[in-house]
């Protein structure tokens, strides 16, 4: 999810690769597999289960159905090693990357969010949820209903001739219109055999980004993060948890989305 760099860039090239129909029912079926994980592993989400124990039941999921975990041993020239685990499990402030542990400990009033992705015969499925621990405060109901419904707004652009900005303007609108911020450094991107490819997809308006046309065969990977306060963000000392700068909660959903001529498919849900 971090920026591209410049060097990651020139060695992935800038091209958009579209997908045959083939290849989406392809990507279709590891999308299917991440929905099952994710939902079954959400079930479990209760007060007094730890992270770890989310990661070992995902584990043995995607083990048993013959995929190989998307995030496990993924490489990161910013953190400078290899990603440990088959989830993200991200609490409360932390945004994105936040790694399972036997100490992390769910309560009451917690806001978790779950991200994981698979490769299946070839092709990256990749989704995200953010779910209540019993019962939040309404200013958190709020930042996750909000959340929720900006990445289903984006998806309703994803269509043929439409801009790559107004997947971007459509989020950046709604969540700022609702009095929360967008983060900045983490955004979504393109996905198929690779698990980011092109394009980079912000939750905002970046002029400095590409806005390519949407054309059938694009497969983008949208997932709004939302903080209740300011925007700005930082990294852990473990090189990957991100957090807000300010500690205010923060919410993350996530979709895999392709063009087609009968408008968007999401391939991550049923």
């Amino acid at each position: 999810h971090r920026r591209f760099d410049c060097q990651e860039r020139k060695d992935k090239g800038r091209m958009i690769i579209r997908k045959s129909p083939a290849e989406l029912e392809k990507m279709r079926r590891s999308g299917l597999l991440v929905h099952k994980v994710l939902h079954s592993v959400k079930e479990l989400v209760q007060e007094g289960i730890t992270t770890m124990d989310l990661e070992n039941a995902a584990a043995k999921m995607i083990a048993d159905a013959g995929a190989r975990p998307a995030f496990k041993g993924y490489y990161s020239a910013a953190a400078g090693n290899r990603y440990p685990y088959v989830l993200c499990t991200s609490v409360n402030e932390q945004i994105v990357h936040g790694m399972p542990s036997t100490k992390t400990v769910l309560k009451k009033g917690d806001v978790l969010s779950i991200d994981t992705g698979v490769q299946l015969d070839g092709y990256f499925g990749d989704s995200a949820i953010t779910v209540p621990i019993g019962e939040i405060s309404p200013s958190l109901q709020k930042l996750l209903d909000v959340t929720r419904d900006s990445l289903e707004m984006a998806i309703d652009k994803v269509r043929e001739g439409n801009r790559l900005f107004d997947i971007c303007s459509t989020v950046q609108k709604y969540v700022e219109s609702n009095g929360f911020s967008i983060v900045r450094e983490f955004v979504g991107h393109g996905i198929g055999t690779s698990l980011h490819e092109e394009p980079q997809v912000p939750n905002y308006v970046d002029r400095n980004n590409e806005n390519p046309r949407l054309k059938e065969g694009m497969v983008l990977a949208i997932e709004p993060m939302v903080n209740l306060g300011k925007p700005a963000s930082k990294v852990l000392s473990d090189r990957w948890t991100a957090v807000s700068q300010d500690g205010s909660a923060s919410a993350h959903f996530e979709h895999c989305v392709a063009v087609t001529k009968d408008g968007p498919w999401v391939l991550t849900r049923p």
